[in-house]
């Protein structure tokens, strides 16, 4: 649903986009950490590479479609290194310790202790 919602609120009408008060490139940011801790709390640390490779596919992916669709949205480079750097500062964050949060909170929803560290 993240992934649908992504490409939806990435693609829609230029003026059916709310204005949040922030900068474009902050939830260009913002945007991808969260979905690359997401993911990484559901995968283990063996997958960080492919999780990173795919939300990058996807950030391009939805620039060319921006640029080919004629709605009031254009393709921009700037945005896919925003893109980038979410995805870094978001993996980044799930290799120090945010990683494997799914596991934590089964752990501590069923009363045991989970895994220290992300596998």
């Amino acid at each position: 649903m993240l992934i649908a919602a992504s490409f939806y609120a990435s693609l829609m009408p230029a003026k059916s986009l709310p204005n949040v008060g922030v900068s474009d490139k902050f939830e260009h940011t913002f945007a991808y950490a969260f979905l690359a801790l997401w993911f990484a709390g559901l995968y283990p640390r063996s997958r960080y590479v492919v999780i990173g490779g795919a939300l990058f596919v996807m950030g391009v992916s939805i620039e060319i479609a921006q640029g080919a669709m004629h709605l009031g949205r254009q393709a921009d480079y700037k945005d896919v290194i925003a893109n980038t750097l979410g995805i870094l500062v978001g993996l980044a964050l799930a290799a120090l310790w945010l990683g494997g949060w799914a596991e934590r909170i089964d752990g501590w929803a069923r009363g045991r202790e989970a895994p220290k560290s992300p596998k």
